[in-house]
């Protein structure tokens, strides 16, 4: 299976289906995390991973935790970028796989980090604020 591989520097906040191979440069020590959704709890690492072009921290739950270690190179498929407080974060999701690989990956760039640089999605639709609000026009009578 042959997919489209993109280097970290080329992601973006809507970047979705993301195949790359990228260096593990470190892991956050595992921690345990309540679901928002069930309260069931879960198993949660970041991996800051490195190519070339930049580097991404990755979002590792449950037993993806222990398919990663430092020094790894590994290959990613079909997964995701969300905003997290505004920062830029790899996901696997449900449908997202990791795997360790053989490529070489010597040379890795962490000064291009995309997840240390504040985002938006671009241009947002004007929000009441929570001290005027809107308000609906006066009609005379």
């Amino acid at each position: 299976m042959v997919e489209n591989l993109v280097k970290i520097g080329e992601l973006t906040p809507r970047s979705r289906g993301v195949n790359l191979v990228a260096k593990v440069v470190s892991k956050s020590p595992e921690r345990i995390v309540s679901s928002q959704y069930d309260r069931t709890e879960h198993r949660l690492s970041e991996a800051l991973i490195a190519d070339e072009t930049g580097a991404i921290n990755l979002v590792l739950w449950d037993d993806k935790v222990d398919k990663v270690n430092e020094g790894d190179v590994v290959r990613i498929v079909n997964g995701f970028i969300k905003l997290f407080r505004g920062r830029m974060q790899l996901n696997l999701g449900r449908f997202g796989t990791i795997e360790t690989s053989s490529v070489e990956l010597n040379e890795v760039n962490t000064e291009n980090n995309l997840s240390e640089r504040q985002v938006g999605y671009g241009e947002r639709r004007s929000r009441p604020s929570r001290i005027t609000g809107f308000r609906k026009p006066r009609t005379r009578t």
